[in-house]
């Protein structure tokens, strides 16, 4: 990414790779020691919605470390945790209002982790022992931690890690472009969600505690969104089977699709949501469990006490900065500006609608991706060992455009897509640059 050598004592994503110093931020674009300029198309892993740079964010963490930077939850509770807490219950889905409670994190993983011995222990303290197991989708991914990774259905993910952690079960996706079932909706009559149910009755229902999802799919599958009843029904078939619902909200909660959470699309109102990156714009590691007030209340009536805790839940310079993030977005109307800011941003992509090697531009507000296929007709991808969403990547680079590529959006190996996830705050100029990046990129793997 950058012609200047720097060794470094840091464990790096990849020792092969030599990486620019970030040392500075302004909006959409983060500035390295050699002062060049980048535009952070997908916020950094759909993290910064308010955008880098901030000062508000740094003064108000500043502050709150004056005052008290750190006290262990088993002894106090802190004023900006009790604070963020009530806030984000306020903008959950409706089934979350009187009684509701927030368990803060210092990210996704460790809310995924926290969701998975939350509904045990749920059904502990209920008198249902047997259930335990977790079900999730394929092609899912809800984290890097071994709980995590377990429910995780991402092929490649997974694979490494295989003897370690435990598979309890994962069903077909919500993708309509890859259909596992090969249907188009609607005529499918929702098929992919019915596959949850013949899972549960070909197999042991009553052990089963929990079925956790994205509504909007976001690294592994390039921004796909559940279809209209979707929602609906896989919350119908845990009713009637007696189990747990999770939203995995990390990467579209806090207002990223262009509700506060992805579930208001469809008015659904799962028993647990998980959220954390938007929740506090990267500027403080945060994470958060929302739980329904009927989970809360068979802890109140057993024995109150979740066995379960981190050194670091509920930090009161993280939760802070949460607070002041949600200051923002609220005095910017930026929450508002998603959906419009998102729909400059798609126009900007229709220039990319006639590649020959452009599948699909799909998503939801500030949260897109776009697929890339050897062949259009047929969705064939390309094969895993051309990279191609990794050549897209370094080639947009060249226009100082910051992507964030995946591969194996179709069956966990193959299938490449680039996911934009920029700041709320990206104007219709910048919208063009993005779009015009991944166009110079495809000529530049593509010449003519």
């Amino acid at each position: 990414m950058s012609t200047a050598t720097h060794t470094t004592p840091l464990f790096s994503r990849n020792l092969r790779k030599q990486y620019p110093v970030a040392i500075r931020g302004e909006g959409c674009w983060i500035i390295d020691t050699e002062g060049r300029r980048y535009l952070d198309a997908s916020g950094q892993a759909a993290v910064v919605s308010i955008g880098h740079g901030v000062q508000e964010i740094g003064r108000a963490m500043a502050e709150q470390s004056g005052r008290i930077a750190f006290a262990h939850t088993t002894q106090f509770h802190s004023e900006p945790a009790e604070k963020l807490a009530g806030r984000l219950l306020a903008i959950a889905p409706r089934n979350f209002q009187n009684g509701g409670r927030v368990y803060f994190t210092s990210g996704g993983s460790e809310a995924t982790e926290t969701a998975i011995k939350l509904v045990r222990q749920f059904f502990l303290e209920s008198r249902q022992p047997s259930r335990y197991r977790i079900l999730a989708r394929k092609q899912s991914y809800h984290g890097s931690t071994l709980g995590a990774m377990s429910v995780s259905g991402n092929v490649a993910r997974r694979a490494p890690y295989a003897p370690m952690i435990p598979e309890w079960g994962h069903v077909a996706p919500c993708f309509c472009y890859h259909c596992p079932f090969d249907k188009n909706f609607p005529e499918c009559n929702l098929a992919c969600a019915d596959d949850l149910d013949a899972f549960l009755r070909a197999n042991d229902a009553s052990t089963v505690a929990a079925f956790l999802f994205e509504p909007v799919v976001g690294a592994t599958l390039g921004a796909a969104p559940a279809v209209d009843g979707y929602t609906a029904r896989i919350a119908e078939i845990c009713r009637q089977h007696g189990i747990l619902l999770i939203a995995d909200e990390v990467m579209t909660g806090m207002g990223r699709t262009g509700k506060p959470f992805a579930s208001a699309h469809w008015g659904l109102e799962p028993d647990i949501i998980l959220t954390g990156k938007g929740i506090a714009s990267g500027y403080a590691p945060l994470g958060a469990v929302l739980v329904a007030p009927h989970v809360v209340e068979a802890f109140e009536k057993g024995t109150a006490a979740f066995m379960h805790g981190f050194t670091y839940q509920a930090h009161p310079v993280a939760t802070a900065a949460g607070d002041a993030v949600f200051d923002y977005l609220e005095a910017h109307q930026l929450f508002q500006r998603v959906t419009p800011a998102g729909e400059t941003l798609r126009k900007a992509l229709a220039i990319l609608d006639s590649h020959p090697h452009v599948g699909q531009v799909r998503g939801m507000g500030l949260l897109q991706g776009v697929e890339f296929v050897k062949d259009k007709t047929s969705r064939e991808p390309f094969a895993k060992e051309v990279g191609f969403a990794e050549k897209i990547r370094q080639a947009a680079l060249e226009k100082n455009v910051l992507l964030y590529p995946g591969q194996g959006c179709l069956d966990g190996v193959r299938g490449d897509h680039v996911l934009l996830a920029p700041p709320f705050i990206i104007t219709t100029e910048e919208c063009k640059l993005i779009a015009g990046a991944i166009q110079y990129a495809l000529t530049k793997v593509f010449p003519a």
